[in-house]
């Protein structure tokens, strides 16, 4: 029986017992090893939603509230495209419009920051310290998810959508310290004060 593209998964039982010796299966049903490089790259975005949905759960700015919501159904959406093998032509894929959309939020964003004079360092609000946060398992998710693509054919998308995101998420890193009325802390190279 299909579903609507809309639909919810539905999952009847959590644990299958079938991981128990190491193995896990993608979505098209082939069994491959824990420690395959694919299951890196999407557990490093599963990780990533994670700290997105954290960030959610703080003190989030309104105009940041849809945005991130959105990327976290995306990033459910990169993960079933990292888990199915290419060959697969009729699933579920980043698409170069969802690209497009988080360089339309990066310029949105950016649109009002000052200037940047130096490194900004991780801090300033509690959101925007777990917005670091997600950007830092946004570069491992990216990095990830390259080794995969060295040894298994992968969406290109995929790895343009995880480095765009990193972006985004700097740039609403900052704008929520702006937001906050926060000093955005900045590297001040050799200064141990």
């Amino acid at each position: 029986m299909s579903r609507d593209r809309d639909e919810p998964v539905r999952l009847t039982k959590i644990y299958t017992r079938g991981g128990d010796a190491g193995e896990t299966s993608l979505g098209d049903g082939s069994r491959i090893s824990k420690l395959d490089a694919r299951i890196a790259a999407y557990g490093a975005v599963d990780e990533l939603n994670s700290a997105v949905g954290l960030t959610l759960a703080g003190d989030c700015p309104d105009d940041m509230l849809a945005v991130l919501g959105r990327i976290q159904n995306e990033l459910f959406d990169l993960g079933a495209d990292l888990s199915v093998p290419m060959e697969h032509d009729a699933r579920l894929r980043v698409t170069q419009e969802q690209v497009e959309a988080l360089e339309g939020e990066c310029d949105r964003f950016n649109a009002d920051l000052p200037e940047l004079k130096s490194f900004v360092l991780p801090g300033g609000s509690e959101v925007a310290a777990r917005l670091h946060v997600a950007r830092t398992i946004c570069r491992r998710a990216e990095r990830d998810a390259l080794g995969a693509s060295r040894l298994h054919t992968l969406n290109p998308l995929a790895l343009v959508y995880l480095n765009r995101l990193s972006d985004l998420l700097f740039i609403l890193a900052r704008a929520a310290n702006a937001a906050a009325g926060h000093e955005e802390p900045l590297w001040r190279p050799g200064s141990s004060a």
